[in-house]
């Protein structure tokens, strides 16, 4: 779980919850009708923009580490056995 909370900030799990909220309000409100297809479609494309930030946060994450592993050989190679 700390995993997840590392890429998500307090903003986004607020938008998580009160898309969420929204959602099962309008479920309870509208009850199963026509409405709450669009209601669904809100929230799918909410689900799937928070998908494509946690994947944008992970891929962000392992290029820093390319990056920090990069620099390290650099760093390395510079400080190597001079002649």
């Amino acid at each position: 779980m700390t995993h997840i909370k590392r890429h998500f900030d307090p903003g986004s799990v607020a938008i998580i919850a009160i898309t969420l909220a929204l959602f099962v309000v309008a479920l309870v409100t509208k009850g199963f009708t026509h409405e709450l297809l669009l209601e669904a479609g809100v929230f799918l494309v909410s689900a799937k923009l928070i998908i494509i930030s946690y994947k944008n946060s992970l891929g962000l994450e392992s290029l820093h580490n390319k990056l920090d592993e990069i620099h390290d050989a650099v760093r390395r190679m510079e400080s190597g056995p001079r002649d």
